[in-house]
């Protein structure tokens, strides 16, 4: 088990996906896509293994939740700099996290 104080140093941010680029150079079929986190953090990239339930313009302007301070990981030669919160669903295909209501503030705090 982990501690509440554990909990609380992953930072989970809102923001809104502003641009989604094909990804061939990754093994399973992915995006890269950019995220608008506001003010505070900024723009980030991200990959994502998301090409089989999600295509390109469905992913465009939609609010997402991720981790933002995880140190960049590399994923075929591609920085990805934040890491999108997605489940199962019951398929075994990818569910996206997002707020409830898409006006969520960007760069919100996920509590």
């Amino acid at each position: 088990m982990i501690s509440y104080d554990d909990f609380l140093k992953v930072d989970m941010r809102v923001g809104r996906i502003v641009a989604v680029e094909e990804f061939p150079e990754a093994r399973k079929p992915s995006y890269k896509v950019q995220i608008d986190f506001g003010p505070e953090i900024g723009l980030k990239w991200s990959g994502i293994q998301a090409r089989r339930e999600y295509a390109k313009e469905e992913l465009l302007g939609r609010q997402v939740v991720a981790v933002v301070n995880f140190p960049p990981k590399r994923i075929a030669g591609f920085p990805s700099e934040v890491l999108i919160l997605g489940v199962p669903a019951e398929d075994g295909s990818l569910v996206l996290l997002r707020p409830d209501k898409d006006s969520a503030r960007l760069g919100g705090k996920v509590y």
